[in-house]
C-alpha cells in the first residue's frame, strides 16, 4: 500500500454509494491520490445524504451497498496501492423516528435497559415533571392539544408485538410492564393470562429477555384473531375516558413526551448542538466505547479501514482520554491485519476548530485536524490588508451592523437563551451544585452563577478548553483568563466576586484535590458540562449566527476562520508550515470540505475584491440605485434590508458561473434557484429578519422576488448586465488565486486532501449546493487527455487547468515522498519591485529539493490579461534569492522551464513566464 500522501473527499449517500465509488478508483489513483477519505459509513437514517445521523453502528449502510460493497471497494483500491480512511461519529447517534433500537430500548424500559448509560441523560432533574423522565420534545403541537386531537394514538405493531405511542414518523413504545393497562381493556382468556405474565416481569432478573418471547406470543395472538382493535379503542383520546386513558399510560413511561418548542429550555439530555433528531452519548464510559467503535474495530483488524477522522470532537467529555484510548486500541489491532494491508502507522484525525493562536494537544497522539485551519491561513494570505478599512466602512454604513467580534457576543447571548437555553441551565444548575456543596458558597444565588457563566461563555475565545483532574492545562490558561477579562468588562462590580468562583471551580481547584464522595463529582460533571457548553454556543454563533450577519467579505467568513481578522503577512503563513512540519507533518491540508459555507474557488474570486474595495463600493452604490424598483417596503423594514442585499451582491460575484450565458433562459433559471436557496438558508440562519424556528414569509418572499427580478426580470437587463460584467472583471484574479490556493494545499508540510470534484473550479455555496453530483466523465477523459499547457491556459475556463496542477504536483509528491512529507521548510526571501507580490518556500531533503513560487495580491498584475498568467514584462526586476545553487542539468520546472544563473537569483518573469505557479524539483 503507498504511503499516506493525498486523499479524496468522498460524500456517500444511496445515489453515490460505496460501489458507485470502485469505477472511479482507477482514475484517482492516475490522478496521484494515496486514500479515498470517505464519509460516515454505518448503518445511518434512511435517505441520510450525509451518514452522521448514525442509528446502528454495528452494521455497514445497507442503502451504501453494505459489507460486501465495502469489500468490492477496498478491493479496488488495494488493486492500485491506494487505503481507506473513514469519517465516524463518536459524539451522538440518530434518536427519534423509529429506526435507532438502542434508543427504542431506552424508551422502552427506561433504565432498566441496557442502553440507560449510553445516552448523556440527566435523570435528576430540577424540574419535578421531569423527575426520572427523559424529555421528548418530537410533538409538532402542545402536548394537550395533540393528544386531545388524537395525534398521538396508541398503536400496535403486529410483527414485533409491541404498543407503541404513534407521531408522524416517530414511534414511541410502551414500557412492557404497564401491556396489563392496555390488555385488560378487552374480556378475552388468552390476553388477560398474557397481560399477568407482562406483570411479573417486574420482578424478574432479566425482564428484556424475559419479554422477547411474550411479544412473540402477542403477535401471534393478534395474528390469531386476538381483538387488540377493541384495546387500543379505549385509549382513544379523541374521547373523554380515552383521554384519561392514553394520558394516565404515557405518565407512568420513561419519557415525557412535549412540543418541539420545549427543547431549548427544557432539554435534558445532550443533543449535537441543538439538533433535537441527534443525541450525545457518553463515549467515555468504556462499554459505550467498545460497543460504538466494536464494527469499526473488526473492519479496522479485517484490514479494510487505513485510518479514522473523528467528527466534532469537541462534543466529547474528555476528548484527550478518547483520542488516547482510540490510539491504544488501534495500535493493538494492527499486528493482526492481513499482511496485504500491513501499514506501519494508522493515521487518526480530529475534526477540531482552532482558534487565534490555539494549537491542537499533541498529547491526545492524534495525527492532527482536519485542515480548517490551512484554509485560515492561505485564505488571510490572499486578503489585501488595504482592502479592510473601505470594505469594513462599506459594510458598516450600508447594514448598520456591529464589528465581528461584536456580533459573535451578541450572537452567543442569543443562542444561550434560545436554542441552548436548556444546555446553558443545565451547566448553572450543576454550578449552583458545586456551590452548595461548600459552606462559604452556599449562599450564591442561581441567578449570579447564570450571569456571570454567560458573561464567561460569551467571551470565551475558542470553542472549547479541555480541563482535566489537574485542572486547566498551560495551553488552555491563556484563553480562560481571556474570557474571564471579557466577562468582568461585560458584567456590573457586584457580579465581579462570582467570576472569582467560576475561575476556581472550572479547572482551577483540581478535582482530584478533593476527597472521594459528592462533592468531587458534582465538581467533575460541571466542568466537563461547561465545556460541552461553549463549544456548541461558539459553533451556533459564529458559523450559523454571525456569519450570516456579518459581511466586510464573505471570503473570511468560513468554517475554523477568524473573520474578525482580514489579513496576514507571509512571514505568518511560513511560521505555520514549520511549526505543523515539525508538530503535525500528516495534518490534514483543506481547502474545501462539506461544511464549507463557500467553495474554494468562490472564496478566492471574493478575495480578489480586497484589492478593489474602492471599485466595489462604487459598483454596490450603483447596483442599489438600479435595484430600487425591485425593493419593497414592509411592515418591519425593506425588502430585502441593505445588509442582506450586499450579502447577496457579494454571494453572486463570488459564485456568478464562468460560462453563464446572459441569453440562455434556462441557465439563468437553474442560476437563480440555487442562489434562492442560499438565500433562505442565508436569512433564517441569521436570525434577524427570519429564523428556522419561526420563518417569516412576508420578507422571505420579498427577498425571493427581488432576487427572481434581478436575474430574471426582462425589465433589468441593465443591473443583470452590470453585474455580469463585474463578474467577468473578477474571473482571471480568481482562478489565479484558486491555482494558488491549490498549489499551496499541495506542497507545504501535510497531507493534501482534495474534496469531490473539485479538480475543476469550485463556485458552490453551503450545503446542499457543495454536495451536487460530480461529473466524473469528464475528469477521466481530461485527465487522460494530458493537454499542453498552453491548451488547458487557453481553455482555462473548463478547469482542466487546476485538475493538471494536481495532477502534476502529486505525481512529484509520488516520486518524491520524503521530500513532501519529512523535508524541511525554508522560506526563501523575495526582492524587486513587487517582491510583496510573490510568496516562496523550498522544500529541502537529502539530494532533492522543490521550489514553490506563487504570486499573491497580484491583481493588478494581471491588467488585462484573458488568462490567469501575469504578462512576464510585468514582473519587472521581482528576483528570488536562494541559499542554495541549482543544478542546470537537474532542474525541472513542472510548469515551465527556467534559466538556472550562477548568482542563486531566480527571476520571476522567468519562473512564471509560462504558467501562473510553478514547481522547480532539483537534484542536488
Amino acid at each position: 500500500m503507498k504511503p499516506l500522501s493525498a486523499t479524496v473527499r468522498l460524500q456517500l449517500h444511496s445515489d453515490f454509494s460505496l460501489d458507485d465509488a470502485v469505477p472511479l478508483v482507477p482514475y484517482f489513483a492516475r490522478l496521484g491520490l494515496s486514500h479515498v477519505y470517505a464519509s460516515p459509513i454505518l448503518t445511518a437514517r434512511a435517505g441520510s445524504r450525509h451518514g452522521y445521523d448514525v442509528v446502528d453502528p454495528t452494521r455497514v449502510n445497507p442503502e451504501l451497498g453494505g459489507e460486501a460493497a465495502l469489500e468490492r471497494l477496498v478491493t479496488a483500491l488495494r488493486q492500485h496501492g491506494m487505503g481507506l480512511i473513514l469519517d465516524t461519529v463518536s459524539n451522538h447517534m440518530a434518536v427519534g423516528g423509529a429506526d435507532n433500537p438502542w434508543w427504542q430500548s431506552l424508551l422502552a424500559w427506561g433504565r432498566r435497559s441496557p442502553y440507560a448509560e449510553f445516552f448523556d441523560i440527566q435523570w435528576h432533574s430540577s424540574d419535578p415533571l421531569l423527575a426520572g423522565q427523559l424529555l421528548l420534545p418530537f410533538l409538532g403541537n402542545d402536548y394537550g392539544l395533540a393528544l386531545q386531537d388524537g395525534q398521538i394514538p396508541l398503536t400496535f405493531d403486529a410483527q414485533t408485538g409491541v404498543f407503541e405511542v404513534a407521531h408522524h414518523a416517530h414511534r414511541f413504545p410502551i414500557c412492557p410492564l404497564d401491556y396489563p393497562r392496555i390488555l385488560e381493556q378487552v374480556i378475552d382468556p388468552r390476553l388477560h393470562a398474557l397481560a399477568q405474565r407482562f406483570a411479573a416481569l417486574s420482578d424478574a432478573t432479566e425482564p428484556l429477555a424475559e419479554a422477547a418471547p411474550l411479544h412473540r406470543e402477542l403477535a401471534r395472538l393478534a395474528c390469531a384473531g386476538a381483538p387488540l382493535d377493541t384495546a387500543l379503542a379505549a385509549f382513544d383520546s379523541r374521547t373523554q375516558a380515552g383521554f384519561q386513558r392514553l394520558h394516565q399510560l404515557l405518565e407512568r413511561q420513561s419519557y415525557r413526551l412535549a412540543s418541539w418548542r420545549t427543547a431549548a429550555d427544557d432539554i435534558n439530555w445532550r443533543r449535537f448542538f441543538d439538533i433535537n433528531e441527534l443525541g450525545g452519548l457518553r463515549v467515555e464510559r468504556a462499554a459505550v466505547f467498545e460497543a460504538t467503535h466494536a464494527k469499526l474495530f473488526e473492519l479496522i483488524e479485517r484490514g479494510l479501514v487505513d485510518g479514522l477522522r473523528i467528527d466534532h470532537i469537541d462534543g466529547l467529555a474528555d476528548p484527550r482520554r478518547y483520542c488516547r484510548n482510540l490510539r491504544r486500541r488501534v495500535n493493538g489491532l494492527l499486528a493482526r491485519r492481513p499482511l496485504h494491508a500491513a501499514v506501519a502507522h494508522f493515521p487518526i484525525y480530529v475534526e477540531k476548530i482552532l482558534g487565534a493562536g490555539e494549537h491542537l494537544h499533541r498529547d491526545w497522539l492524534t495525527d492532527g485536524t482536519t485542515g480548517y485551519e490551512f484554509m485560515n491561513q492561505v485564505s488571510l494570505l490572499q486578503h489585501d490588508p488595504a482592502g479592510e478599512a473601505p470594505l469594513s466602512e462599506l459594510w458598516s454604513s450600508l447594514s448598520e451592523r456591529p464589528d465581528f467580534a461584536e456580533e459573535v457576543r451578541i450572537a452567543r447571548h442569543l443562542v444561550l437563551n434560545a436554542s441552548l437555553a436548556g444546555d446553558c441551565e443545565s451547566v448553572a444548575q450543576a454550578l449552583l451544585q458545586v456551590a452548595r456543596d461548600d459552606l462559604m458558597t452556599r449562599d450564591l444565588t442561581l441567578g449570579a452563577i447564570r450571569r456571570a457563566l454567560q458573561a464567561l461563555v460569551q467571551h470565551y475565545p475558542v470553542y472549547r478548553t479541555y480541563f482535566n483532574a489537574c485542572g486547566r492545562p498551560a495551553e488552555d490558561e491563556g484563553f480562560f483568563q481571556q474570557a474571564l477579562e471579557g466577562a468582568r468588562q461585560s458584567l456590573g462590580e457586584a457580579d465581579w466576586p462570582m467570576l472569582e468562583h467560576l475561575q476556581r471551580w472550572l479547572g482551577g481547584q483540581p478535582w482530584r484535590q478533593l476527597p472521594p464522595g459528592k462533592p468531587r463529582k458534582h465538581l467533575r460533571h460541571a466542568c466537563v458540562r461547561f465545556q460541552q457548553l461553549t463549544a456548541p454556543s461558539a459553533a451556533k454563533a459564529v458559523e450559523d449566527t454571525a456569519f450570516y450577519r456579518s459581511a466586510r467579505l464573505l471570503s473570511r467568513n468560513d468554517v475554523g476562520f477568524e473573520a474578525e481578522r482580514f489579513s496576514a503577512e507571509p512571514a505568518e503563513f511560513h511560521t505555520q508550515a514549520q511549526r505543523r512540519l515539525r508538530d503535525f507533518p500528516d495534518n490534514l491540508l483543506a481547502t474545501a470540505t462539506h461544511d464549507h459555507k463557500r467553495g474554494e474557488d468562490c472564496r478566492a474570486r471574493l478575495a480578489a475584491l480586497s484589492e478593489r474595495a474602492p471599485w466595489l463600493a462604487s459598483r454596490v452604490e450603483h447596483w442599489r440605485e438600479l435595484a430600487a424598483p425591485l425593493r419593497q417596503t414592509l411592515d418591519d423594514g425593506p425588502a430585502p434590508s441593505p445588509g442582506d442585499e450586499l450579502l447577496l451582491y457579494q454571494t453572486l460575484l463570488g459564485s456568478w458561473p464562468l460560462d453563464l450565458d446572459l441569453h440562455d433562459p434556462d441557465a439563468l433559471r437553474r442560476y437563480a434557484a440555487r442562489i434562492g436557496q442560499w438565500q433562505q438558508k442565508a436569512l433564517r440562519e441569521a436570525k434577524l429578519r427570519s429564523s428556522w424556528a419561526a420563518p417569516n414569509e412576508a420578507y422571505e418572499q420579498a427577498c425571493a422576488d427581488y432576487l427572481d427580478n434581478l436575474l430574471l426580470g426582462a425589465q433589468n437587463q441593465q443591473l443583470r448586465q452590470s453585474l455580469h460584467q463585474s463578474a467577468r472583471l473578477l474571473d482571471c484574479p480568481g482562478a489565479l488565486n484558486g491555482l494558488v490556493q491549490c498549489l499551496l494545499r499541495l506542497t507545504t508540510p501535510g497531507v493534501p486532501d482534495l474534496y469531490q470534484g473539485n479538480e475543476y473550479w469550485d463556485l458552490s455555496l453551503v450545503d446542499p449546493d457543495n454536495r451536487q453530483p460530480v461529473d466524473y466523465a469528464a475528469r477521466r477523459s481530461s485527465l487522460d487527455d494530458r493537454a499542453p499547457l498552453a491548451e488547458l491556459l487557453a481553455n482555462w475556463r473548463d478547469g482542466r487547468i487546476k485538475q493538471a496542477l494536481i495532477a502534476r504536483v502529486l505525481d512529484a509528491r509520488q516520486a518524491h515522498p520524503a521530500l513532501f512529507q519529512q523535508g524541511d521548510y525554508v522560506p526563501l526571501p523575495v526582492l524587486g519591485r513587487y517582491a510583496n507580490q510573490v510568496l516562496a518556500f523550498a522544500r529541502v531533503s537529502e539530494g532533492v529539493r522543490a521550489i514553490i513560487v506563487v504570486p499573491r495580491l497580484a491583481s493588478a498584475l494581471l491588467g488585462s490579461a484573458s488568462t490567469p498568467l501575469i504578462p512576464a514584462q510585468n514582473w519587472d526586476d521581482t528576483r528570488l534569492v536562494l541559499p542554495f545553487a541549482l543544478s542546470p542539468a537537474n532542474c525541472l520546472g513542472l510548469f515551465g522551464g527556467v534559466a538556472v544563473s550562477p548568482s542563486r537569483e531566480l527571476k520571476i518573469r522567468n519562473v512564471l513566464a509560462e504558467f501562473p505557479v510553478n514547481v522547480l524539483i532539483d537534484h542536488a
